[in-house]
């Protein structure tokens, strides 16, 4: 990396840079005399690329006119540097008036051979008095700056957080789309057995009265058994051992195992029915029952498709205006924690949500609250441990509307407490995390009227975000 070549601003070159600065954008029209101040106070140079005027934690030296050339800024997120500012002859960096920053945010890199008027941060408490007009320029450039920088800094959170919800999203749309592929496939195959079944139920010409029992048996198939897998599985062992006692296939247990057919009806069944008609009879109930749970099963799995095509509609407001209007907080909050529930069980997370009935609206952007609690959620899987708990509770109080998010991982320790809402700062291991959730959360949440406090200690961590009922 060059060194800079300085060249001073006063005696020889003063007139020339004095011309230059009263050409420049940002401070050009300011009185001369305020322009001869600073050619007095300041130097000219000149810089080769990839000289670093700034350098990320590091306090910020001088502020700087740029005459000609390009300089970047650049912040590191999770782990990456990426740009977010670019500045160009016109432009002034570094060190602004009344600007509270103490040290660089990130790296403002010079990009090509470019010229820099340079006025040390000694001389700046002195300018709103010396220069009151080139102050008040800069300050109208510092608010244009921190504005940028929020919208570039939630653009990044939003484009973080869309990566997160598309790889839940697919995580958790995998699942059911392969059990209803699974099932079709499979459900052919049962379709087969059934015609076979039915063929030979037929040739087994059963009397009025031994397929009306047969119907009433076949009628227990219509809703399945809720058994653990030990309870499924004693259960598949009778059936199997009653089957094998008369004579009939044991692998119709299986299926007859998730039904509510009974021990005691398929005794009823073999009194009216027996020998090989019984074995036809069993096989026909069976193949039903194993195509309508196939059925089932693909029904459940494209509901669970269409639940969470609807949770992530309602998350995002894909469909709504952006405007403020009264928003549901308990119905934002399922919706998130739907989009969320795959990483909770990744996790093998408690993830549990509280909210009464008659929790009253809030008014503000539903997509940006929904924002703020897949942030703290989010966050909070991060925090606890393998099989922590993360519970979720709303409730109104008074005039507002109270969301907590808790979770039972080690806390926030004391000495970074403070700082945990800044951006760009994260405890998270490098390529984690962007340092720019809780900033994003606390910007969210004052946009719509909104508070937000942290209270942590070993085992407990409790975010709070009370907003404004609605009306």
């Amino acid at each position: 990396m060059t060194k800079p070549r300085p060249e001073s601003g006063t005696a020889g070159d003063g007139g020339d840079v004095l011309a230059r600065l009263a050409a420049h954008r940002a401070i050009g029209k300011v009185p001369r005399a305020e322009l001869e101040w600073l050619v007095a106070h300041g130097t000219l140079e000149r810089y080769e690329p990839g000289w670093m005027i700034a350098r990320k934690g590091e306090p910020v030296e001088a502020l700087y006119v740029i005459l000609t050339g390009h300089v970047s800024h650049l912040t590191d997120q999770g782990g990456t540097w990426r740009k977010v500012m670019d500045w160009r002859e016109g432009d002034v960096v570094g060190m602004l008036p009344y600007s509270r920053l103490a040290t660089a945010p990130g790296n403002s890199v010079i990009q090509v051979p470019s010229e820099l008027f340079r006025v040390a941060c000694e001389h700046l408490p002195v300018l709103p008095v010396e220069c009151p007009q080139v102050t008040a320029e800069l300050v109208h450039v510092m608010v244009d700056r921190a504005r940028a920088f929020k919208v570039s800094d939630l653009q990044v959170e939003k484009m973080a957080s869309l990566g997160k919800l598309a790889a839940g999203l697919a995580h958790e749309l995998n699942n059911p789309a392969s059990a209803a592929a699974r099932s079709a496939q499979l459900i052919s195959e049962a379709l087969d057995e059934a015609d076979d079944a039915s063929r030979a139920l037929g040739a087994a010409a059963l009397d009025a009265g031994a397929l009306a029992m047969l119907a009433r048996v076949r009628s227990a198939c219509g809703a399945p058994r809720l058994l653990s897998p030990l309870e499924r599985a004693d259960r598949e062992e009778s059936l199997a051992g009653w089957l094998l006692d008369h004579g009939a296939d044991d692998a119709l247990a299986a299926p007859l195992a998730e039904t509510d057919v009974t021990l005691g009806q398929l005794g009823e069944l073999a009194t009216a029915i027996g020998g090989d008609k019984l074995h036809a009879s069993l096989r026909w109930v069976a193949a039903g029952c194993t195509v309508r749970g196939l059925a089932r099963d693909i029904e459940r799995a494209a509901s669970r498709v269409h639940e969470l095509v609807s949770a992530v509609k309602g998350f995002t407001y894909m469909d709504r205006a952006a405007t403020p209007d009264s928003v549901d907080v308990g119905k934002g909050l399922t919706d998130t924690l739907a989009v969320l529930a795959g990483k909770a069980r990744g996790r093998s997370a408690i993830l549990t949500l509280t909210v009464p009935a008659d929790l009253p609206r809030v008014r503000g952007f539903g997509g940006e609250l929904n924002q703020v609690w897949a942030n703290l959620v989010d966050n909070a899987l991060d925090a606890v441990p393998e099989g922590g708990r993360v519970m979720v509770t709303a409730a109104g109080e008074g005039a507002m509307v109270v969301v907590r998010v808790t979770d039972d991982g080690p806390g926030i320790p004391i000495e970074v407490k403070s700082r945990i809402f800044d951006p760009f700062f994260t405890t998270k291991a490098v390529g984690m995390g962007t340092g720019l959730g809780l900033d994003i959360v606390r910007r969210l949440v004052d946009r719509n009227e909104g508070s937000v406090e942290v209270a942590s200690e070993p085992g407990r961590t409790e975010f709070r975000v009370a907003l404004p009922v609605a009306g």
